[in-house]
């Protein structure tokens, strides 16, 4: 189970948000199943294993979710005209614990709430271990035009240091079965874990490249506090990430990415051919566009305002059956946070920020600095954005902190 759930103001019972939506803007939609057989070590997401449930049943999940589907449809009709969804995201947790007609339920609700924009997306995420042709065959009459599967490493020994349950054949049988079905496919990697050497993680890329999918996300691990790995690092059982490899697994990525046809467009993640294979829900919180967020634990943004649900899906499903929401906190940021989420946010993406939307005189005139340092692209520089170099990509925190002074 995640942390602490943020500070806030408290939300109102009945769910109103009490802004106006702007119509022009785009709306998602993150679903949140939270339900996982066993837990990573490296895991800090709200999920819970069966042991962990008391009370809730997941046989009962996707009725439960449609309930705050119904609530959203309300509250956001009184916030403006409701829009499409553009993209959908099924994300956990394992969503594909559910049975595949549990989640084109939901997505059937969602679709019937809002609509979906002509070429939505739509994505699933999937452990390799419950995909079979069954599975993505119904995901994809359901509507389902994308699956994101969690490799994170073709190596065993690193799969068995990050508690990882499924072998590296069966992600190049989900792979395969998911294409079979027509979907587009996405992979995911971690990179860094304990005993992961440079040459494993080479292993795992040129596996990932092997499987072509038309997308690759590659995230350093990172020890959450309070995670089992946390525990055996602070216990010296593990050696914690070593920040100058983990650097050059990035720089292997990249090359190594590159040379097999996927450029890079944000930080952590990679296409290959043109814009249309690039993660259109992630795009849309890097550009900070709205969107709602279903379930326990879930987050929300609409029209400025922020807000959080209670974590724990017995509390969840018992809110809803009382007819309130689900929401246990809430947030407007001033527009000193915002400012700073923006740098934050749109530096890390290909197309980078205009360097006239920084937030100060001072932060503008840091930008030199990040050129000659080599962290920012100079003629990009010169035609009014901030884009990262890949020097830039291993210091993004560094850029984000000279943008903002």
């Amino acid at each position: 189970m995640a942390g602490a759930l943020p500070l806030g103001d408290p939300a109102p019972a009945d769910g109103s948000l009490g802004v106006v939506a702007d119509p022009a803007t785009d709306f998602g939609v993150y679903l949140h199943v939270p339900f996982c057989r066993v837990r990573c070590g490296y895991c800090d997401f709200n999920t819970y294993t069966a042991p962990e449930l008391r009370g809730a049943r997941q046989d009962q999940y996707a009725d439960t979710l449609l309930q705050e589907v119904e609530l959203s449809k309300r509250v956001l009709a009184e916030a403006g005209p409701l829009r499409p969804a553009r993209t959908v995201f099924f994300g956990g947790g394992t969503p594909t614990l559910l049975p595949a007609g549990d989640l084109a339920r939901m997505l059937a609700g969602v679709r019937d709430a809002f609509g979906l924009a002509d070429g939505a997306e739509v994505t699933v995420e999937a452990n390799p271990d419950t995909v079979t042709d069954a599975v993505v065959e119904e995901l994809a009459a359901a509507g389902v035009n994308r699956l994101s599967i969690g490799m994170q490493s073709s190596v065993p020994h690193v799969l068995a240091a990050l508690d990882r349950s499924h072998s590296p054949e069966n992600v190049t049988l989900a792979v395969a079965a998911a294409k079979r079905a027509g979907l587009d496919v996405s992979v995911d990697l971690i990179y860094g874990a304990p005993g992961e050497s440079l040459a494993d993680w080479r292993s795992s890329l040129e596996s990932a490249l092997a499987l072509e999918p038309n997308h690759i996300s590659a995230y350093a691990l990172i020890i959450e506090e309070g995670t089992k790995l946390a525990r055996q690092i602070s216990r010296g059982d593990v050696p914690a990430p070593d920040d100058d490899l983990q650097a050059d697994m990035y720089e292997l990525a990249d090359s190594l990415l590159a040379a097999g046809g996927y450029y890079w467009y944000e930080v952590s993640n990679w296409s290959r051919g043109g814009d249309e294979h690039r993660s259109r829900h992630n795009l849309s919180y890097w550009r900070g566009f709205d969107w709602w967020g279903y379930g326990p634990g879930a987050h929300s943004h609409v029209g400025g305002l922020r807000w959080w649900n209670v974590k724990h899906p017995a509390a969840y499903a018992q809110r809803l059956s009382l007819g309130e929401s689900p929401a246990a906190g809430r947030e407007t940021p001033d527009a000193e946070a915002r400012a700073l989420e923006r740098v934050l946010l749109e530096t890390r993406i290909r197309e980078g920020m205009a360097i006239s939307e920084l937030p100060s005189g001072a932060a503008r005139t840091a930008v030199a600095g990040l050129v000659a340092d080599g962290l920012v692209d100079g003629s990009a520089a010169i035609r009014g954005r901030i884009v990262l170099t890949l020097r830039g990509r291993l210091l993004a925190d560094a850029v984000v902190r000279a943008l903002t002074v």
